[in-house]
Order: structure tokens, then C-alpha cells, then sequence
């Protein structure tokens, strides 16, 4: 009976001692859940799709809905942005929604000889049921290379669907003969692992043999899926063109990202001529030099994070050392840039600057221009509230940091 009674009396008192710690440690649990994520097998029309889904699954915003590049998963190609600091401000405001390609996702099970990969078109099309699944109506879609097309056919089928495109290291274009002859012939001579590569990487960061290079090298050619990676590797090289121009586009804003010296440099360029600029930024990783539009003063900067007009005003933003895989090698002026482009749509209209925006402003001082004081007013009074706003005339600045 003793007994009994103290163990009671522990039970009763344990609250009271450690709840301070029992707070901490189910923040630590609720914390690494939310690293860990949540995984899915979603039904699809197509088949099933692997995806994880990470945050609160609240639906008053847009979900971040990414895909990846070839050689790659969805934890390899985007775990080192998402999991930056200073991309945490934007993790806790809206739902990650990680999307593998079919087969790609780590530990899939290997397809049977005479598989019949899904087309690219086909993958797009597998999307809209993940938004159904988790019940999100429109998302904010994050690409890398193939990822990067994927997304830009869901978005031309489902303009109602998707509110914004970040577009990494994008190719609009099918394989002309030439490429397909050059392909052919780095079949017979690179192995899978090292075609794949040189898709993924700059010549100057493959000539070095960054750590980055070895680390990817040592995955693709260990991968226990590689002859998955090979399905999709072959699928997304006979893409077919996207047909877009500045008469038929997207219906929501872009921003186009390309890595320094990247191998789809050109590819991505072609596709900013093609595009709407007053609705596209161009944000283009190489090194580079600051300089800005005399029409945009210090001001108008300052307020550049409020207003979709002024987003739509940065044609080219230039980052240093991005290499081929910017997400990888510059988290952090790629997540700033991302910051940008989700105040411009209205979202985050309160967050605060950060040190890349006050370098730029005090860098832009000595532009001040009359002609760029004009007061935005109209645009930050809407850009506390979430959807789109009207675009202004495209203008150009070019930023390294």
C-alpha cells in the first residue's frame, strides 16, 4: 500500500518538477518531425507518386510544392535550401509539399527490364492529384532542370493552380539533331554516372573535382535505383518543346535561376527572351559586378520586397560561385532572392531585411534618380494581403554579392 501511494505521489509531483523539460523535449520530437517529414504513396491516374510533406499542412496559403533534377531526390536537391537558416522564416509559413519523380525517391524499388518510363508529360499530369491528396488549391512551384520542366508543363495545363514558379537551370527545348548525335555519343563514351554529371555540374566544377562533384559521383553510381535514374535520365532527354512565348506563357509570375557557367546557361537565357517581362525575373549566378537602373533609387529598393511591380523591375540579379546547382552551393542568395519573389506576390509582406537587401541599399544610394521617387503606395498597401498584383514595365539591375 506504501508502495502504491508513492508511486502515485511521483506520478502527481512529475508535472510540476519537469514540466519546463516536458515542454523542450516534445518541441525537440515536434522538431524533428518536422525534419523527417511526413512520407506519402499517392494515388495518381498514372500510378503512384512518392512525396513528403513537411509543416503545418495549413491551407490558407499556397503550399512550396518542389521537384527535382535528374540524378537526383528530393532530399539531395533541395534538403540543403530548406534546411537553411535563413530559410526557416519561410518553412514556418507555409507547407513543403517534396515530390519524387517515379522510381527516383531513395530505397525505390527497381523497375523490370522493359519498363516503360512515364513520359514528361504524363508526370505533370500526375500532380493534381497531389494537391487533392492534401487538400491545397493552389502551390508555389519549385524546379530544378527536369524538375524545372515538370512543373512548367503542370503550370501551362493548371494556370489555376499554381501562383508562382521558381525555375532552376530550365530548358524549354527539345533535342535538336545535334544534341541527340552528341548524346549518342557520350552513351558510348561517359558512363551513365558522368553523363549525368555533366547535366548537374559546370565544366569548371567538374574539372576541379569539387567535394560537392565527388559526393554526387559516389551516390548516382552506388544508387541501388540506378537503372530508375537511367529510365528518367532518357525520358527527360526526349522532352518535347514547351511552345511558349510572350503571346502564350505563364499565367503566373516566374523567376528564372541559372548557375554559373551552368550547363543550361543558354537554355535559360532562350527562355527568359520567351517569356513576359513584366511578369518574369531573370536571377542569373556568375561572377558579376553591382549596378542598378538609374530609375530605381534607394527608396524604391527599400520597398522592393513589398511590391510585385518592383519584383517585376529585377530582370537580372547576379550572384558569385553559384556553379551549376546554385540551391547547393548558394542557400543563401538563392533564399533571399526566393524571399523576394513570395513578397512581391503578397505573402510575407512583414519579414524583415535581411543583409544581402542592406548591402544592396547602401550600394544603390549613389544611383538615386528624381525619376524613380515616385511614391508606391498603392502597392504597399496591397502587399500585406496574399494573391497577386498588377505588374509595372520590366526595367534591369544586375547585383553580385
Amino acid at each position: 500500500m506504501t508502495a502504491e501511494m508513492q508511486e502515485i505521489a511521483i506520478t502527481e509531483e512529475k508535472p510540476l518538477l519537469t514540466g519546463q523539460a516536458d515542454a523542450k523535449d516534445a518541441e525537440l520530437a515536434a522538431r524533428i518531425l518536422l525534419d523527417q517529414g511526413q512520407e506519402h504513396s499517392i494515388e495518381t491516374p498514372h500510378g503512384v507518386l512518392h512525396v513528403t510533406l513537411h509543416g503545418t499542412r495549413t491551407t490558407r496559403r499556397p503550399a512550396i510544392l518542389t521537384f527535382h533534377d535528374v540524378g537526383l531526390d528530393s532530399k539531395s536537391c533541395f534538403s540543403p535550401l530548406f534546411k537553411f537558416e535563413e530559410m526557416q522564416e519561410i518553412v514556418k509559413n507555409f507547407t513543403l509539399i517534396h515530390v519524387d519523380a517515379p522510381g527516383q525517391e531513395e530505397g525505390a524499388a527497381v523497375y523490370p527490364a522493359g519498363h516503360q518510363f512515364l513520359p514528361m508529360e504524363t508526370i505533370a499530369e500526375m500532380l493534381p492529384a497531389v494537391l487533392q491528396f492534401f487538400n491545397f488549391r493552389t502551390v508555389i512551384g519549385v524546379g530544378v532542370g527536369a524538375g524545372a520542366y515538370i512543373l512548367s508543363k503542370f503550370a501551362l495545363a493548371n494556370p489555376d493552380l499554381v501562383e508562382g514558379l521558381v525555375l532552376i537551370n530550365i530548358d524549354t527545348n527539345a533535342r535538336g539533331w545535334i544534341d541527340w548525335a552528341a548524346q549518342k555519343l557520350s552513351s558510348v563514351t561517359s558512363s551513365l554516372t558522368e553523363q549525368i554529371l555533366s547535366h548537374l555540374f559546370s565544366q569548371e566544377e567538374l574539372s576541379s573535382n569539387t567535394d560537392l562533384v565527388q559526393s554526387h559521383r559516389e551516390r548516382i553510381s552506388k544508387a541501388s535505383n540506378i537503372i530508375n535514374i537511367e529510365l528518367f535520365w532518357k525520358t527527360y532527354n526526349s522532352r518535347r518543346d514547351l511552345n511558349i512565348d510572350r503571346n502564350s506563357s505563364f499565367k503566373c509570375p516566374v523567376m528564372l535561376v541559372v548557375g554559373d557557367q551552368a550547363p543550361y546557361e543558354d537554355a535559360a537565357v532562350e527562355c527568359n527572351s520567351k517569356m513576359d517581362p513584366t511578369t518574369t525575373s531573370f536571377l542569373k549566378a556568375c561572377h558579376g559586378f553591382l549596378s542598378a537602373s538609374p530609375s530605381l533609387d534607394t527608396l524604391s529598393f527599400r520597398r522592393l520586397s513589398l511590391t510585385c511591380d518592383a519584383l517585376c523591375s529585377l530582370a537580372l540579379l547576379q550572384m558569385a560561385d553559384a556553379g551549376g546547382l546554385p540551391q547547393l552551393t548558394q542557400p543563401a542568395k538563392l533564399t533571399e532572392a526566393f524571399k523576394y519573389f513570395i513578397q512581391g506576390m503578397g505573402y510575407m509582406a512583414s519579414s524583415c531585411m535581411t543583409r544581402l537587401s542592406r548591402s544592396r541599399t547602401t550600394s544603390l544610394s549613389s544611383s538615386y534618380s528624381m525619376d524613380g521617387s515616385r511614391s508606391r503606395s498603392r502597392t504597399l498597401s496591397q502587399g500585406s494581403q496574399g494573391g497577386q498584383m498588377p505588374p509595372s514595365p520590366s526595367q534591369t539591375m544586375e547585383v553580385s554579392c
